[in-house]
């Protein structure tokens, strides 16, 4: 199986970064891993709605070029109001998706304001981690551990609870 991380902005934290590696490595034995990225705009502070609608669109645009190199691939947007998982669900999804044929996953991470109307529609579903928000760059480690989890529950190996 194939994964892609794609991600809007680029992590400044050197511990997000250490983490990211480190899953990557873990995830290295079960499939391959890709992380894209795109370019994140700035927000400014007293940014209004329609602002932050043309922010969106820019940062969907660029997401949804990517999303067009892979037309065959099965994308998951992350998002608030999405379906939630427990992990052994998760595990179980994602070994039900690869035996019907879907060798290609791309996991998308928005930006600080989300994910434009058009790449949430271009999505063949959505999954929430939590109600609750997280840092983007934070999303990615969340994100990554449990994919790891995911391949370590759906082989039968054991993780740490």
């Amino acid at each position: 199986m194939k994964i892609t991380l794609l991600t809007v902005g680029k992590i400044k934290e050197k511990y997000f970064t250490d983490a990211v590696m480190e899953y990557s490595r873990r995830l290295s034995r079960y499939l391959t891993l890709n992380i894209e990225e795109v370019a994140d705009d700035p927000v400014p502070e007293k940014a209004g709605e329609a602002m932050k609608a043309v922010i969106l669109k820019k940062e969907g645009g660029r997401l949804l070029s990517i999303l067009g190199r892979y037309p065959h691939s099965y994308v998951i947007a992350l998002a608030i109001d999405g379906r939630m998982y427990d992990s052994v669900e998760l595990a179980r999804h994602m070994s039900q998706l690869q035996v019907r044929g879907i060798s290609h996953l791309i996991f998308i991470i928005g930006g600080s304001l989300g994910l434009s109307e058009e790449v949430l529609k271009r999505s063949d579903e959505r999954i929430s981690f939590s109600r609750m928000t997280f840092p983007h760059q934070l999303m990615r480690v969340i994100a990554l551990e449990q994919i790891y989890r995911a391949q370590k529950i759906d082989r039968g190996e054991p993780y740490h609870k």
